[in-house]
């Protein structure tokens, strides 16, 4: 199973929000949306920055980027 690492993109700055092994780039794509969601209760502030949860695979490339501030899904 691939190593996933998350990131908070604030920015041009990647902080680390840790690391885990996952079955699949869709169980990481999960795992991210669910940390952006939290990040978005906890730190409303960055919600209006533009702030984002990145995840990059063991090569560091990054494979999937999600808003902490999405589009609601009327604006879609």
């Amino acid at each position: 199973m691939p190593y996933y690492s998350f990131d908070l993109v604030v920015g041009g700055e990647f902080k680390n929000q840790g690391g885990i092994i996952l079955e699949d780039i869709e169980v990481a794509s999960d795992r991210a949306d669910q940390l952006a969601c939290e990040l978005s209760q906890v730190k409303p502030e960055l919600q209006q920055k533009g702030c984002a949860v990145r995840v990059t695979d063991r090569d560091q490339n990054e494979v999937y980027r999600t808003p902490l501030d999405p589009v609601p899904a009327w604006q879609r």
